[in-house]
């Protein structure tokens, strides 16, 4: 009984030969939890349209510059490629700034993500206001500077005293971060980023040339059209301190539009959830691996401030790449593929390599962006995690912190939590049976008197 019934503890990362059955239910019916409702996504999406169109007819109208008048959406992010969790509550809209050719060139310490944008020739056109001093470099702190200020005017006077506000600035973020506080619900807070974003149809960068790693998965032609596709640069600069010039000027590379495209048609075949016959489990492993990490921040926000959902979204298009059949992602097959989804993380967490999935030569888990010892401590939580059967996804938002190994942390060895975890439970039980013994003794005491 005893064997039928351990947990994965005794395994490694990705081992599936030891899925307890209760491990078995609490994946599935977390999975069912984190699922989205209907009338809140419709509440929630009604509000954040109302906004955009608004906006964007402020800023086609707009008399401040002109550059802004002619932009486009383009959404992106979790709720888009419907894997958002839990709430509607996050939402990411691209504003794609029309520009004149580009010239890209990447700055080689970031391999391959950061780039410098410069105009191929000398403009006499609206964008010439963002041009740093050589009047060809397109600054990104001057685009952010600007979206900001035409954002907090468009609030000011369109939305004020309706619930929307703008956040503070973020020198790494390149979005206008605006919140919306729901009067009847004050626990309802709702964010929207708004990133602007430069669009460069001729062709995409040599370190991402090749493409994503897809042939087997999604199929060469797939792979041959997404590279054909215009690529996009948002205004956000390289962690660190230090940055030169160029660096704290830089544009990052984004792939939103062919992540959702990926998202959106996942399968071998090109069927897959098309009908509820032939649904697969996919998504649902990524919306897990996503709470898992939300759980994991919520608990240690100071040691894990580097990672992020984009972390578990990256090793999740990898195990895809791998795991290309449709019968392995059935819905019966709901709890292996996520033990094969997070071994797979987990073993790229131990290794310290998680490559970008479509710029390879890049390394998420390499510093500065992601310091050695938020590593480590990533390689433990993730061992005691799997270790106790995933206590992070037993509660919707888990407060009662695991406590590691202090030693743990600079050395990648496990974390010694279980000992504390069960001395607490230990005096949970003592505290309770004095309190049973207290009520019992004033119960006598009353029938006594």
């Amino acid at each position: 009984m005893e064997s039928q019934t351990r947990s994965v503890s005794s395994g490694t990362p990705g081992d599936v030969s030891s899925i307890s059955p209760q491990l078995n239910r609490l994946i599935r019916q977390r999975s069912r939890d984190l699922r989205l409702r209907k009338f809140d996504q419709q509440s929630a999406v009604k509000i954040v349209n109302h906004l955009i169109e608004s906006l964007l007819e402020y800023l086609k109208n707009n008399e401040d510059h002109p550059f802004f008048r002619d932009v486009s959406v383009l959404t992106s992010g979790s709720y888009y490629e419907m894997v958002k969790i839990n709430k509607p509550n996050e939402f990411d809209i691209m504003l794609k700034l029309k520009v004149p050719r580009l010239e890209l060139s990447e700055l080689e310490e970031y391999q391959g993500l950061f780039y410098k944008v410069k105009l191929v020739k000398a403009t006499r056109k609206e964008i010439k206001h963002f041009l740093l001093e050589d009047e060809r470099t397109i600054s990104a702190t001057k685009i952010k500077e600007e979206m900001h200020r035409l954002v907090r005017k468009f609030i000011n006077n369109h939305f004020k005293g309706k619930g929307w506000v703008i956040n503070r600035k973020l020198v790494n973020s390149p979005a206008v971060t605006l919140e919306y506080n729901n009067k009847e619900k004050e626990d309802d807070v709702m964010s929207v980023d708004i990133v602007p974003t430069l669009e460069v149809p001729q062709g995409w960068p040599q370190a991402a040339r090749a493409g994503p790693n897809i042939d087997n998965w999604l199929g060469k032609k797939c792979r041959r059209q997404f590279v054909s596709k215009a690529v996009y640069f948002v205004p956000k600069r390289p962690k660190g301190r230090n940055l030169k010039d160029d660096a704290k000027e830089s544009w990052r590379i984004s792939f939103s539009h062919i992540e959702k495209e990926m998202m959106q048609y996942h399968g071998n075949k090109k069927t897959c959830c098309e009908t509820p016959s032939n649904k697969c489990c996919r998504k649902r492993c990524l919306q897990l691996l996503k709470c898992l990490i939300e759980g994991l921040k919520q608990r240690y926000p100071k040691e894990l401030e580097p990672l992020c959902s984009y972390h578990g979204k990256t090793a999740f298009f990898h195990v895809l790449s791998d795991r290309v059949q449709d019968s392995l992602w059935s819905p019966g097959q709901m709890s292996v593929s996520f033990m094969k989804l997070f071994g797979y993380f987990e073993r790229r967490a131990l290794d310290g390599s998680l490559l970008h999935f479509f710029v390879r030569q890049h390394n998420l888990f390499s510093p500065p962006a992601f310091p050695k010892r938020a590593l480590a401590f990533l390689t433990n939580a993730l061992k005691e995690q799997r270790e106790l059967e995933f206590p992070v996804l037993k509660v919707p938002s888990p407060s009662a912190a695991l406590v590691p190994d202090t030693d743990a942390l600079i050395h990648p060895n496990p974390i010694n939590g279980t000992d504390s975890i069960v001395a607490s439970e230990h005096s949970f039980r003592h505290v309770y049976a004095w309190l049973v013994v207290v009520i019992v003794c004033v119960g006598i005491g009353c029938v006594f008197v």
